[in-house]
């Protein structure tokens, strides 16, 4: 079962999900500003990506962020400290699937990797 973590009113996750079940692709939905994430997820997520792409800081949380917290984020272990503290702050949508981890929206790759 792929699960796609997100936020239900950012427009990338609503399209993500829109293509999957255009596509007939089951999935489990996991929330992160309702359900929050688990720090083992994010390191996971981490040594896959790095740090750097799974914050988001393009987003609405980095940008609202004072700087003095900003200079903070120096590596993954601070990274992933500042999100446990703003989950809202996690680079959308990430779908794990058996066998890997998607992130961000690209119909192409989602093509090919999870209908084949």
């Amino acid at each position: 079962m792929i699960k796609v973590y997100g936020i239900i009113n950012c427009t990338t996750v609503q399209k993500t999900r829109k293509w999957l079940e255009s596509h007939n692709v089951e999935y489990q939905f996991h929330d992160y500003k309702k359900l929050g994430i688990d720090r083992d997820t994010l390191q996971r997520w981490c040594q896959e990506f790095g740090w750097q792409k799974i914050l988001n800081r393009s987003g609405m949380m980095w940008r609202k962020t004072l700087e003095s917290e900003k200079v903070k984020v120096i590596d993954a272990t601070s990274a992933i400290n500042f999100i446990m503290k703003t989950p809202t702050s996690i680079k959308r949508p990430i779908l794990e699937y058996q066998g890997g981890v998607l992130l961000g929206f690209e119909e192409s790759e989602y093509a090919k990797t999870l209908i084949g």
